[in-house]
């Protein structure tokens, strides 16, 4: 495990009120102590914070004037001595003060290193150190509570709680087969086997079961406006993001390339993208524009398919169903001040069951309707980051996947009557991918907590 000390500035990049540089490792106290101008930094209490002045080693000169915050170990994020230095928030400043605390002999540190600190110090565990990167990219105050939850520890001590059930059946399987002789010990048979590991199957489940959900908040919805040229694309991407982001004009084709903007959807984070009109064209700009947008459309997890109210169905409309067919998709009828055009019964008929909705964006209706549609085409109503948890992370769910699929081997052993000691295989494997979420992997800690649990000297 790392010793030194290292140091990072920690705020973004750029002009502000306030830029902080920090510290941690054993050091942090002493070669802050060293160039600062105030209290002996080395004889303050831990959790307080001092004014006074960076001085520059060499010269002996005033580099900055800032507020020291000395946080002690064990207390602290990373579980080392930490010291945060407030400095003045142009970059020349910052930037001068890490130069400093560098040629005292602080090492740079890498990225996410001081997470990465947390973890190996045991201040937090792997499942929570990801969620520190969740917060911080959080689009929506829905994906923010969802990941403080798991940084607080509701998913670590979920998987905890499973991993533990399956423990306990692990270690009732070999103490019936090493300590036959204990009597007192009840034995561990198929039927106990498999209500236990239904029981956990059934909880992974459940989280799989909001796994989409909690992606889309972790991630934001991958989502595509299309539609024939001129049928108010742009307009919509400007109303939702409430900006004029995209070119709005009569001419057909305006939009030559992919426009992507992130979009608070009641608590649903969109990932929008204007796309250029798909249809066919001489204009090499405007192909190129085209191709990309039916790659978009492909990776799309949401399409929002925009008609013309005041246009008859043309072919080009009939090739976008097609392009869309099998695709999660909400239909937008625009346009709805002008003359009515379109054939509404068609288009019910090509929609199928898909939500449609009206919409005239230049006077702003429907624009409730659709960000309803939009919610409940994934969450089903309103999205609850309450009691839920939510698993998020794409290596989590995989893992949880092939948890559940390893008590679903256990179980068809139970169900051939496979011996006892063939079918705990599989539970243990289970526990073990479980235990890969939280970052508790050592193949020696199943030995340690199996005889930690039962008293086999008695």
């Amino acid at each position: 495990m790392e010793t030194d000390t290292i140091t990072a500035i920690s705020t973004p990049i750029g002009e502000g009120a306030i830029a902080i540089v920090r510290l941690s490792g054993r050091e942090a106290i002493s070669i802050t102590a060293e160039i600062f101008k105030g209290k002996n930094l080395n004889n303050v209490d831990s959790h307080t914070i001092h004014y006074g002045k960076i001085m520059e080693p060499q010269t002996n000169e005033i580099a900055e004037e800032v507020m020291v915050s000395v946080m002690r170990a064990p207390k602290t994020f990373t579980r080392e001595d930490v010291v945060e230095i407030n400095c003045h928030g142009g970059m020349v400043a910052v930037n001068r003060v890490l130069e400093i605390i560098l040629a005292q002999g602080a090492r740079l540190a890498e990225p996410g290193e001081f997470t990465k600190r947390a973890f190996l110090h045991g201040r937090i565990d792997l499942s929570q150190a990801e969620a520190v990167m969740d917060l911080i990219r959080a689009k929506t105050d829905k994906a923010m509570s969802v990941a403080l939850k798991q940084m607080d520890g509701r998913l670590s001590g979920l998987i905890q709680r499973l991993r533990q059930e399956l423990l306990e059946t692990v270690a009732h399987v070999e103490v019936n087969i090493d300590y036959p002789e204990y009597d007192d010990v009840e034995e561990m048979t198929h039927d106990m086997m498999r209500v236990k590991t239904k029981e956990v199957r059934a909880e992974i489940e459940q989280l799989l079961g909001v796994a989409k959900q909690g992606k889309i908040l972790r991630e934001g919805l991958a989502t595509a406006i299309i539609g024939r040229p001129n049928v108010g694309k742009s307009s919509l991407m400007n109303t939702l993001v409430q900006e004029n982001k995209a070119i709005v004009t009569e001419i057909p084709g305006t939009t030559r390339d992919i426009i992507e903007e992130y979009v608070n959807v009641r608590g649903v984070p969109l990932r929008l993208v204007d796309t250029a009109g798909i249809r066919e064209t001489e204009d090499i700009v405007e192909r190129i524009g085209v191709e990309r947008s039916r790659k978009v459309l492909k990776e799309s997890d949401l399409i929002l398919f925009v008609l013309n109210y005041n246009d008859e169905i043309t072919d080009e409309d009939l090739k976008l169903f097609e392009a869309v067919s099998g695709l999660e998709y909400i239909l937008i009828i625009n346009k709805t001040d002008l003359d009515q055009k379109l054939d509404m019964d068609k288009v019910k008929e090509l929609a199928g069951n898909r939500p449609i909705i009206t919409t005239s964006l230049i006077e702003e209706e429907g624009v409730d309707e659709l960000e309803k549609a939009i919610a409940e085409t994934f969450f089903t109503g309103d999205i609850d980051t309450g009691d839920m948890t939510y698993v998020s992370n794409i290596r989590h769910i995989q893992l949880l996947k092939q948890a559940k699929q390893a008590l679903e081997e256990a179980m068809e052993g139970i169900e051939f009557g496979m011996p006892m000691d063939i079918v705990q295989i599989d539970v243990t494997r289970s526990w073990e991918f479980l235990g890969e979420i939280i970052g508790d992997t050592a193949s020696d800690s199943l030995i340690d907590q199996l005889f930690s649990q039962f008293c086999l000297g008695k």
